[in-house]
């Protein structure tokens, strides 16, 4: 470990009774939380608008092929400019199944499978260039480590990283190594949160002042199933405490305040109720099935965690995680400005620019039309085509594959990743010691202050075809 991680842990978690004893101090007198600081080298490299040398094929390698990878591999296949050449899963059926749908294409992939570490194999090949990695969320950050220490960039499925160290860990190794560290967080392509993004960018909404953000999803069955999840792994991440997927919410939001990049999260407060579902179930099945006796007893999270961060300007976001509840479907995607707001979810997104209601139907369409990125007008009918949660997935694929042919910066970058993924043990924290606020660390190490927003404008690149292989 680290000193910057030791320090981290030391000042914010660890030796908290003190922190936590000021912190309460500060918010009850109406201040922030004492801040911590790191002994960083400030010549550290800085990834954020780093451009990596271009690659005019981008070779692929892909690990977990059990739910999100297949569907990875068949739109990585319709981009130009791509070669996969590596799967992996340790189930080698999966891996086989998803090496059949890339027959009579350019695509001839080497299967690697059957072994638990098969996967340090693909990542040392020296014909992979990406590795993509779609496993359960325990091995994101190990798995990504070793394979930018092998020289290869790296995406990851959300959350990137389920400890601090962790974090910290894939931010040293990526300045270390100065390959990319991204995560794949889809919902920054989502259409409406692109359109958002860009008015924000033209000012539409003012100053930004507060968003909110979450991830409500009824998965109980889902969780409790043993086909779904390899080995359970997703029932046995429900045994934490807090906001367990932040980055769905989070980063849309995140980029339309510009956290890394113009302004920091500074603190968490974060509260959870009573598990009034999980702990039931798991009764519930343990007398018809031994199986499931292992779960009973267990301490699973509460149904509903919501969380709220400050950032150093004073804006404040809250964030919202329940996959338990028979809700509706929400991410809540909510922008609130000084001059307008937007929301999505439950309802499809609307705009308005005051409190006597939304822009007409006829306004939003020409609003949509005159103010939507050129990723939308380039690709977005496309996109909805080739699928992938409605097209965001595919875009989001698209605009790395073109990043990386065209030797641009990526939207999303390795702090972004630490940033969004410690929200989760960082609920934890402040759940665990009744919901007192707990620093959030700086990954930019003070970076942010110069940092650029993300690029929206397809100025340079945007060059990268779809192809019509189906």
């Amino acid at each position: 470990m680290s000193n910057s991680r030791r320090n981290f842990l030391k000042l914010s978690g660890l030796a908290g009774i003190g922190l936590v004893a000021k912190q309460t101090i500060a918010r009850a007198s109406g201040q922030q939380p004492v801040a911590a600081t790191f002994p960083f080298n400030p010549s550290s490299f800085n990834m954020s608008g780093y451009a990596a040398p271009a690659l005019d094929t981008v070779r692929i390698g892909f690990i977990g092929l059990g739910n999100r990878g297949p569907y990875a591999v068949n739109r990585m296949k319709r981009i130009e400019g791509t070669r996969i050449n590596a799967l992996c899963d340790i189930r080698s059926e999966k891996a086989e199944a998803a090496k059949k749908t890339l027959e009579g294409s350019v695509h001839q992939p080497v299967i690697y499978s059957g072994k638990e570490e098969a996967w340090k194999k693909l990542c040392s090949s020296p014909d992979i260039d990406l590795v993509y990695i779609a496993t359960p969320w325990s091995l994101h950050t190990p798995m990504a480590i070793y394979a930018m220490k092998q020289g290869k960039h790296v995406c990851i499925e959300v959350p990137a990283a389920k400890t601090i160290d962790e974090c910290w860990e894939l931010v040293e190794t990526s300045e270390q190594t100065k390959k990319h560290c991204m995560i794949l967080e889809n919902c920054c392509y989502d259409y409406f949160e692109l359109l958002t993004l860009n008015l924000v960018r033209q000012g539409y909404f003012g100053e930004i002042v507060h968003a909110e953000g979450a991830y409500i999803h009824d998965l109980l069955e889902g969780n409790f199933s043993k086909e779904k999840y390899y080995n359970m792994w997703r029932l046995k991440e429900n045994l934490r405490n807090g906001n367990l997927y932040p980055t769905h919410g989070l980063g849309p939001i995140a980029q339309a305040m510009n956290l890394n990049r113009g302004d920091k999260a500074d603190f968490i407060v974060s509260v959870s109720g009573n598990d009034f579902m999980m702990h039931q179930m798991a009764e519930e099945l343990a007398k018809k099935d031994d199986f499931y006796k292992d779960y009973t007893g267990k301490k699973f999270r509460g149904n509903m965690n919501t969380s709220v961060l400050r950032t150093h300007k004073g804006r404040t976001i809250m964030l919202q995680h329940d996959v338990t509840s028979p809700n509706i479907y929400s991410r809540i995607h909510k922008i609130s400005g000084t001059r307008g707001s937007a929301l999505k979810y439950p309802l499809p997104g609307k705009i308005a620019t005051g409190h006597t209601g939304w822009l007409t139907e006829e306004q939003q369409t020409v609003l949509t039309k005159e103010s939507s990125p050129p990723i939308l007008q380039k690709l977005g009918e496309t996109a909805k085509e080739i699928g992938g949660h409605g097209g965001m997935d595919f875009l989001m694929d698209w605009r790395t594959i073109d990043c990386l042919r065209n030797g641009l910066p990526l939207d999303i970058d390795v702090y972004d990743a630490a940033l969004w993924s410690a929200i989760s043990p960082l609920s934890e924290r402040s759940v665990a010691s009744n919901s007192a606020p707990v620093v959030i660390p700086d990954f930019t190490k003070g970076r942010w202050k110069t940092n650029k927003p993300v690029d929206l404008s397809l100025d340079k690149g945007g060059n990268t075809k779809v192809l019509d292989t189906k």
